[in-house]
């Protein structure tokens, strides 16, 4: 069975036990940050917020996480969860979440960014969660299916991993791509209006994505890496995290090198990656709000869904990440009206359960059976 997680539904206190630990497990993460600043945290993200921002959001999270409990008590038989969300609010609790203060941090040449990712986890379930409780496509998923902590996983290294990405990045495409000349593309493109530069960007690096990822699709030993993307069989907020580190490195580097080169702006920069962040995880999300005309326009969540199907004949098809109209010059685009996909995921593939074991698998073996006929077999 596909689905033998029951969905959450609004009454039975289940929802309120999961943001209780949810809340309580940031809040721990989040002291983290406050004692070891240097390390934890990210030096251009720390010119964004202030110290008591941050501190209030910590006695806020804190608090929440206590009350979220006290209401699965009182609505669901099964105390476990509440439980669960007080233990993490007494330990926030101990280890000073309200008594911690901000300080100055010293720099260091590395840090792991962990604000960012508990930031962006947040905003993100705060997001895609109500729409998926409200709107959903498969109303059977639940949110707990049984690879939702390796799709939380890769979410947590995916997105650590936009800043260090840029970082590695940056150095060789200077080193490569330093010698263009390329001075007065730089006044160009710093001259534009802020609006016309981030298209711009978006447009620029979905090309270069847009050949990467077909690239992936194939080439037959680099879609043993892809294809662990396309194993989930419960798209939601977290499906879209789910890819192997050398296909995120490879994608990544390819779209970051020409904002580089370019000479794009850090505030163009920064907004793209959240952009693409947040658009990244809606197009996978378990939603059926198709956007109306703004479908054809930017992609969505049913024109993605298309790209994961599991029916073989519509493979090879929607490898933009963001503009559609890309996929219409290249010839790949499609989305048959409001029809969706009847499932996600491989029919002819096999990959082992945990992102460890994932993680190995491509490099030692080939996840596609053996025992396919030719006709059988996918060609995504």
């Amino acid at each position: 069975m596909k689905n033998q997680i029951t969905r959450m539904r609004i009454g039975e206190g289940r929802i309120s036990g999961a943001i209780s630990i949810f809340l309580g497990s940031l809040s721990l993460v989040g002291i983290l940050c406050f004692k070891f600043p240097e390390q934890l945290t990210t030096p251009e993200f720390r010119e964004i917020y202030t110290a008591d921002m941050v501190e209030n959001l910590m006695l806020g999270g804190i608090i929440a996480t206590f009350l979220f409990a006290l209401v699965s008590i009182l609505l669901n038989k099964n105390k476990k969860n509440a439980v669960i969300g007080i233990s993490l609010g007494v330990l926030a609790i101990v280890f000073g979440g309200f008594t911690v203060e901000g300080r100055a941090v010293e720099k260091i040449e590395w840090s792991i960014g962990l604000d960012w990712l508990i930031l962006d986890l947040f905003i993100m379930a705060l997001l895609f969660v109500p729409i998926e409780l409200a709107f959903p496509k498969n109303k059977l998923q639940s949110k707990f299916h049984e690879e939702w902590r390796t799709d939380l996983i890769y979410f947590g290294i995916s997105h650590l991993a936009i800043q260090l990405f840029g970082v590695i990045t940056k150095k060789p495409a200077v080193a490569f791509f330093g010698w263009m000349n390329l001075e007065q593309v730089h006044l160009w493109v710093s001259e534009l209006p802020f609006v016309i530069e981030l298209f711009l960007a978006l447009f620029i690096t979905d090309i270069f994505q847009y050949w990467a990822h077909r690239f992936f699709h194939s080439h037959h030993y680099l879609w043993r890496f892809h294809s662990i993307h396309h194993s989930t069989q419960n798209m939601d907020w977290l499906a879209g995290s789910r890819t192997h580190f050398i296909d995120i490195f490879f994608t990544r580097s390819v779209s970051y090198i020409p904002l580089y080169v370019l000479g794009f702006s850090t505030l163009t920069f920064n907004v793209y990656i959240l952009f693409i962040a947040i658009h990244a995880v809606l197009i996978h999300a378990n939603t059926r709000i198709n956007f109306g005309f703004l479908k054809y326009i930017i992609t969505t969540p049913q024109y993605h869904h298309w790209h994961h199907c599991e029916e073989p004949e519509h493979y090879g098809n929607n490898f933009a990440v963001v503009f559609p109209f890309i996929d219409k010059i290249f010839g790949t685009y499609y989305l048959p009206g409001n029809e969706w996909p009847k499932g996600t995921g491989l029919i002819d593939a096999s990959f082992p359960k945990g992102f460890v074991k994932q993680l190995v698998f491509p490099f030692m073996k080939n996840p596609f059976k053996n025992d396919l006929l030719p006709e059988e077999r996918s060609k995504r």
